[in-house]
């Protein structure tokens, strides 16, 4: 299998309602390219929570006593703190200034996905989407309609990882595409059963798009074609891991 990495440049900057696939679909055309049957876009979470309005104005928070008193031990800005709280289902751990959540979703993760960083705006946050798997699903539906193409749909965020240094761009939001390719059950060629192997595919998806998107270059959307995949009604709640089973609790 050979995969092309495609970076869509010529997006810009993303606002509440804009028409995040008009464009899409528009930057495309300048570039002669189109979206074809089994792409699979990958689409950084920031311009499609602009899109939704997921976008706070820290001028506008209030912060309560709880933010209030962990600035006061972070030196942190207790306004975004208190955005984070409302983002937070449970705090998994709040240590030497790090804060790691539980978000709504049931991702584990530095600041609830709460970001000052490209937000458009100073003293301005973005939130992860309300349902990254509806909005994928929704980008999906928006693509068939109007490029005739069918697609999956990857949206990412960087996360950190528990075992090692750096971040990696990782699915929170999936449409058309497996989350895990599950080897369980199968035999490797010297015969030995395989009992705990799967392969977080979007998530290698969502990593490897980064490399062309970068952080800093205002490329928000990659596409990746050549990968052969089954259409699957999976969405990114695969890898939420039950806390029963979290080691790091």
């Amino acid at each position: 299998m050979t995969l092309s990495i495609i970076p869509v440049h010529g997006i810009p900057e993303v606002r509440p309602r804009d028409d995040l696939v008009g464009f899409l679909l528009q930057a495309l055309g300048t570039a002669r390219d189109k979206i074809v049957d089994g792409d699979v876009l990958v689409i950084a979470q920031k311009v499609v929570s602009k899109s939704e309005g997921r976008i706070v104005r820290l001028a506008d928070v209030v912060p309560s006593q709880q933010a209030l008193a962990m600035a006061e031990d972070s030196g942190k800005d207790p306004r975004q703190l208190e955005v984070v709280l409302g983002e937070t289902k449970q705090i998994i751990r709040w240590e030497r200034g790090v804060l790691i959540v539980e978000t709504r979703h049931g991702f584990v993760c530095a600041n609830a996905g709460v970001d000052r960083s490209n937000a458009g705006a100073p003293d301005t946050v973005v939130l992860l989407p309300v349902d990254p798997d509806a909005s994928a699903a929704r980008i999906r539906d928006e693509i068939a309609n109007r490029a005739k193409a069918t697609v999956a749909v990857v949206i990412t965020d960087t996360f950190g990882r528990a075992w090692r240094e750096g971040h990696t761009n990782v699915a929170i939001g999936i449409a058309g595409l497996p989350a895990l390719k599950r080897y369980i059950g199968q035999r490797d060629p010297e015969g030995y059963e395989l009992r705990v192997t799967e392969i977080a595919v979007a998530d290698e998806i969502a990593a490897a798009a980064e490399l062309v998107m970068g952080k800093l270059d205002r490329c928000p959307v990659a596409i990746v074609r050549g990968l052969t995949f089954e259409d699957s009604d999976e969405t990114a709640q695969e890898y939420v891991r039950p806390a029963a089973r979290d080691m790091f609790r």
